[in-house]
């Protein structure tokens, strides 16, 4: 090989990863604004009205709703863009109906309950399910030794846009220019997401089958790798096991942080969104500052670091009695947030089998979406049983501990 061709493809490397982290960078912008801090409570106080809780049922219906989908159907859309040969395509389309469901969130006004139910539903689910094909593109675009950095560049980058998405969507929302707000994310993402669809990997559909047949055969896959991982696979299901479980006490700190440090701390609104971003700021320096890390230790030493961090956290919690020692814990939990989920897809990159990237990302998925069941259930019991949210926090300590313990035997290569 000649050192021009080298170069060339050194740098279009270059660029695949560049425009696979920017992806991150743009659908921030959705996960911040819409799922996270605004959308939510208009939807529940001004579209639906949250009287005895009226505005809570039908957003969190939505969101099971959107989530059960993507869990189960992940599995098999993932066969589907392997077997067609269409992965880019595949990631264009559901980019392309976020995009557009979230655009026309801006027509919704008082009382269009069943409008917007559908838009969450759409949007959702297409962010979601995107992630499926986003995902599958990382060992592809960088060699093994690389693929722990990388996955935190794009991690990283994601914190920053929600950053930067809430900064541009606050002033609207103070000026009460909602409608605005949504299509500046639409945009956001929608430009954002642009140089993926330019530099990512050619789809391959002569490599595929036509559309019928890439169906039916998809959704085969999807049934045969999920057996076959939970059958014949050990180390990939010891993997998605603890993964399983400690997703599950990060999703419900995720869900119960904010509800955490407005009933038990009594932080304001206004602290609160402070409190997130703060969250996302160190979130994005942990990432950065576990990258190379990542690589050099190999991630399931960098995981099993982030569970001990994420163990102080809960421990922290219980002991904490003030605001100041909140923010501590809460800048200690972000570091924490951005590491580990960088680390478990560069540890799960590794492991799964060359062609299947798609639909064993799929599977990765099903269980990052089904592990938001147990965690808040349990949070929401203690709660309630005991009068006190301390014992609940404590208590989602537990599914670290049970991940940390599942993960430690797995053999990393």
């Amino acid at each position: 090989m000649s050192d021009i061709t080298k170069k060339r493809e050194i740098v279009t490397k270059k660029w695949e990863i560049a425009s696979w982290c920017l992806y991150d960078f743009a659908n921030s912008s959705y996960s911040a604004v819409i799922s996270a801090v605004v959308f939510p409570v208009y939807y529940a106080n001004v579209v639906v009205g949250n009287e005895a809780g009226r505005g809570d049922l039908w957003w969190g219906r939505a969101v099971s709703l959107s989530m059960l989908f993507v869990a189960l159907s992940s599995p098999f859309i993932g066969g589907i863009a392997d077997r067609s040969g269409l992965r880019k395509k595949f990631l264009a389309l559901y980019t392309f109906i976020s995009v557009t469901a979230v655009a026309l969130f801006s027509t919704l006004r008082e009382g269009s309950v069943a409008e917007g139910f559908f838009l969450i539903l759409l949007a959702n689910i297409a962010m979601e399910g995107g992630l499926v094909f986003y995902n599958s593109f990382l060992p592809g675009i960088a060699e093994r030794e690389y693929q722990g950095r990388v996955s935190a560049w794009g991690f990283a980058l994601g914190y920053a846009g929600s950053i930067l998405s809430l900064f541009i969507a606050l002033p609207l929302v103070k000026r009460g220019e909602f409608s605005t707000v949504w299509l500046s994310v639409a945009s956001f993402f929608f430009l954002f997401s642009l140089p993926a669809f330019f530099y990512l990997p050619a789809d391959r559909p002569e490599r595929g089958l036509k559309a019928l047949r890439a169906a039916k055969e998809g959704v085969r896959d999807g049934f045969a790798s999920i057996k076959r991982i939970w059958l014949r696979d050990p180390v990939i299901r010891r993997f998605l096991i603890a993964f399983f479980l400690y997703e599950d006490g990060v999703n419900t700190i995720i869900v119960f942080s904010s509800i955490f440090a407005a009933v038990t701390f009594g932080f304001s609104n206004e602290e609160l969104v402070a409190l997130y971003l703060l969250v996302q700021f160190t979130a994005l320096t942990g990432a950065l500052l576990f990258a190379r890390p990542i690589d050099l230790w190999g991630p399931k030493k960098v995981i099993i670091l982030s569970l001990i961090l994420w163990l102080t956290v809960t421990l922290a919690a219980w002991f904490a009695r003030d605001k100041s020692a909140f923010w501590a814990i809460a800048a200690l939990a972000g570091t924490g947030l951005g590491t580990v989920q960088a680390a478990s897809r560069a540890l799960y990159a590794r492991l799964i089998p060359i062609g299947k990237e798609s639909e064993y990302f799929g599977v990765y998925s099903m269980m990052g979406k089904t592990s938001a069941v147990l965690g808040p259930f349990l949070f929401g019991t203690l709660s309630a049983a005991t009068g006190s949210q301390r014992p609940a926090v404590l208590a989602v300590g537990g599914f670290f501990l049970l991940g940390l313990m599942v993960l430690m035997p797995l053999r990393e290569s």
